[in-house]
């Protein structure tokens, strides 16, 4: 039998606790005591007492739970306990064995007394027991003396580690203004000491900084609000410090901190209010509408959700004519423009303007309304606008065929300033590229200025302008939309080019072709094509035409018996008329070709056969005959021409030349100086003049053609024609082929009322009885002088050309 005791370590063991372990297979007759607080002495004696009739017949280990103090610090070995058999006499011929964990390494045995002794420092925190194995062996065979058996050595705590918060530092919010005791957040110690042995772990938490704001639970960590109406906008954060301290608390323990940041979240406590009772504001009239005016702001200390604001206008006569909204971002409320202003209208608005918390806490609302209102006055400045256009579009429908200068419209705009300048209008040519219309720069009356075609432009989108004429930089503008009415001005045609065919063997009333027409007229019942014969084939003997009465017609033969070798092409004119008014018609010319047709009517050869030319002259010389012919002719019109371009004297006497040089203009004139003075190819051809070079001078003389403007009445300028007639003189320049490649002053000038001349035309000179008066000649300067001499000077009848 096996036992095993607990020695002293000079230490004190005997005050402690133990359990009592027992192993092994035990004799069921005999009774083993065995106990950590038993000496071996005191054992042994027990065991020797015992009658002998009570002797074991079977040995077995019996062992003690070892105990040893973590953390020993003395130089020597620490005695853990003592192994003894009790086959062992003290005489050295049992060894002790020990294995297992630590074994040798942490533990150590004496092999021949059982002494077991730690030779390192143990920690019970890092392992709390060990496991080991003792053997005991005959030192001489070797051989087991008792069964091998296990037993445990436990480390026992010391109170050598303080309480740590493993979590910290820690992070807490609490609303602002609550109550006391409303909890904020648990703090939480962990000591690594054995908390079921005596008061090494247990840990009591007290608060070293944060009073008398937050207090903590001693026994569970708790932290608390201690003091009421804890206020944000005086002191939002906190660094509160908790303290744990095991053994109870007790002097002596061992302590550790962590500190709590604390946060006061913000609750809607503190009503809005506006820093000014009154703001000045000021906006042009020319502002456009949604544009920014100015910025309100009411002040709220509270932050987030609870700054929250709305601002609305809730009086004033400027209701209507502004509108005001919430920045989200900033909580400023932004007046803004909500219709047109005018200064000639309405200098200055009042708006009266409250803010308000939209998130409202129903146990705050004992500190205020949650509201507050301004008051806001806002001047409209004048500024110097563009015209206005009444209205602001214009429609105007027009027919293809007004004639140039006809107002189609009166655009009218005004200066909408107090100064109310006057207006000057003009036409945007960015949206008129090819100057169809004018508009009267005084007036606004807009008139055509060239022909208007509905099939060339069915629509023309113009831009008026407005000028002020004080101010040009103020332009204001308006769209003219104008649409071209249609005008029966295009007769019907045929699409494309019609050639048909007609067989030799065709019969009477054979269709050959259907033909159809096309208008660029857009009338507004549709079209509608009238087909016949034109005039001049009304009577044609072999072919007639039937209007089907669906815009088409159909060509059918009158007769049979066509042949090529009679007529191989008939050209036929159809006549095609529209329903237009007045109606237009045109005519077509259809191509028929007489052809070699098969018995079922295909087409074999449309080409006349050749006459037979006679045996005697072949076809070679019958070519060299036509050149000669070609070539006598040729020469022939060169000769006529070198005959008619030489030069032959005639000579007359000056009063013929005179005359003969006004009507005829096929001599130079009476001498050098007349050819100086007078141009003779600008009199054969004006147009070539000017368009070559730059016609003869007097050397003697500069010209005095004076113009005829000075003779015409000022009281033609305001005639309502005036337009009209400048426009279609205007466009007639415009389409001058000989019209030089710039811009030039044009002086154009009224025949008939008005003028100086009267009318120039012969259709009146037969029926007047009143011979006309040509005193004016003699103002017009040297180049007239012989026309004044002859009908200004002269009298009797005029002379015969």
């Amino acid at each position: 039998m096996w036992t095993s005791g607990r020695m002293s370590n000079a230490k004190s063991w005997l005050g402690l606790g133990m359990s009592l372990y027992f192993w092994g297979l035990m004799d069921l007759t005999t009774t083993v005591l065995s106990g950590n607080s038993t000496p071996q002495g005191e054992l042994e004696t027990l065991l020797s007492d015992k009658p002998q009739s009570h002797q074991r017949t079977k040995r077995s280990w019996v062992w003690n739970q070892f105990f040893v103090l973590e953390e020993y610090t003395g130089t020597d070995p620490l005695y853990v306990g003592k192994l003894h058999s009790d086959m062992d006499r003290g005489d050295g011929s049992i060894k002790y064995i020990l294995s297992g964990e630590g074994a040798g390494i942490v533990f150590t045995i004496d092999d021949t007394t059982g002494d077991i002794h730690a030779i390192q420092r143990l920690d019970r925190e890092e392992r709390a027991q060990y496991t080991l194995r003792a053997q005991a062996l005959d030192r001489r065979t070797g051989r087991p003396m008792e069964p091998e058996s296990e037993f445990i050595i436990k480390i026992q705590d010391i109170n050598d580690n303080e309480p740590k918060f493993l979590d910290g530092p820690y992070v807490a919010t609490v609303p602002e203004m609550s109550p006391v005791g409303t909890s904020v957040i648990q703090v939480t110690a962990t000591d690594a000491d054995d908390p079921t042995y005596g008061n090494s772990a247990r840990v009591v938490y007290s608060i070293l900084q944060g009073q008398p704001y937050f207090s903590v639970d001693s026994k569970t960590g708790v932290i608390r609000t201690a003091l009421m109406n804890m206020d944000r906008e005086a002191k939002e954060y906190y660094e509160v410090i908790i303290q744990a301290k095991d053994m109870g608390g007790q002097l002596g323990g061992l302590a550790g901190t962590t500190t709590v940041n604390i946060t006061l979240s913000d609750v809607n406590d503190n009503p809005p209010r506006f820093p000014q009772k009154h703001y000045q504001m000021s906006v042009l009239e020319s502002a456009p509408i949604s544009s920014t005016v100015g910025r309100v702001f009411a002040k709220d200390l509270d932050e987030g959700i609870n700054a929250e604001m709305k601002y609305t206008i809730v009086d004033g006569d400027g209701a209507d004519a502004f509108d005001i909204n919430t920045d989200p971002n900033f909580q400023v409320g932004i007046i803004t423009v909500k219709k047109p202003l005018s200064f000639e209208s309405k200098k200055s608005y009042t708006l009266k303007v409250e803010g308000a918390n939209p998130h409202l806490e129903m146990r705050f609302l004992n500190l205020g309304p949650f509201q507050d209102t301004t008051t806001v006055h806002i001047s409209v400045e004048d500024v110097d606008e563009p015209p206005v256009f009444e209205p602001g579009f214009y429609f105007v429908e027009v027919p293809e065929d007004v004639a140039i200068g006809t107002t189609i419209q009166i655009i009218s705009a005004k200066d909408p300033d107090v100064t109310n300048n006057s207006i000057r209008y003009s036409i945007d040519r960015s949206s008129d590229p090819g100057r169809f219309f004018y508009v009267d720069i005084t007036t606004g009356a807009l008139m055509t200025a060239r022909p208007l075609d509905r099939e060339e432009f069915s629509w023309h989108n113009i831009t008026v302008l407005a000028m002020e004429m004080n101010n040009p930089s103020q332009v204001g503008s308006v769209s003219v939309t104008i649409k071209v009415l249609d005008v029966n001005d295009n007769a019907p045609e045929f699409p494309r080019f019609y050639e048909a065919f007609v067989c030799e063997n065709a019969k009477a009333g054979q269709l050959i072709q259907t033909v159809s027409a096309v208008d660029q007229d857009d009338p507004h019942n549709g079209q509608h094509f009238y087909y016949s014969l034109a005039p001049e084939a009304a009577n044609n003997p072999n072919f007639t035409v039937r209007d089907n009465q669906d815009n088409t017609a159909r060509i059918l033969t009158r007769r049979s018996g066509f042949r090529q070798q009679e007529q191989s092409v008939f050209y036929l004119p159809i006549l095609i008329a529209d329903s237009g008014q007045p109606v237009l018609s045109s005519t077509g010319t259809l191509t028929i070709q007489v052809c070699n047709c098969d018995d079922e009517g295909h087409v074999m050869s449309c080409s006349p056969e050749a006459y037979m030319l006679p045996v005697s002259l072949s076809r070679g010389a019958l070519i060299a005959i036509l050149a000669c012919i070609f070539v006598l002719l040729v020469l022939v019109l060169l000769i006529l021409s070198m005959r008619r371009h030489r030069k032959q004297p005639y000579i007359i006497d000056d009063e013929e030349n005179i005359h003969e040089n006004i009507v005829r203009y096929d001599d130079e004139g009476g001498g050098e100086e007349d050819t100086e003075a007078f141009d003779i190819a600008a009199m054969w051809n004006p147009r070539e003049a000017q368009a070559g070079a730059a016609p003869k001078m007097r050397q003697d003389m500069l010209p005095e053609i004076e113009s005829l403007s000075r003779y015409v009445p000022q009281t033609c300028a305001v005639n309502s024609t005036v337009h009209s007639y400048v426009l279609a003189k205007l466009y007639e320049a415009d389409m001058d082929l000989w019209a030089p490649p710039f811009d030039s002053l044009q002086t154009y000038m009224f025949e008939g009322d008005g003028s100086v001349a009267g009318s120039l035309s012969s259709l009146q000179s037969a029926t007047s009885d009143s011979e006309q008066s040509f005193d004016f000649l003699t103002d017009w300067g040297p180049r007239f002088r012989k026309l004044a001499e002859l009908y200004g000077a002269s009298e009797g009848p005029a002379p015969l050309w």
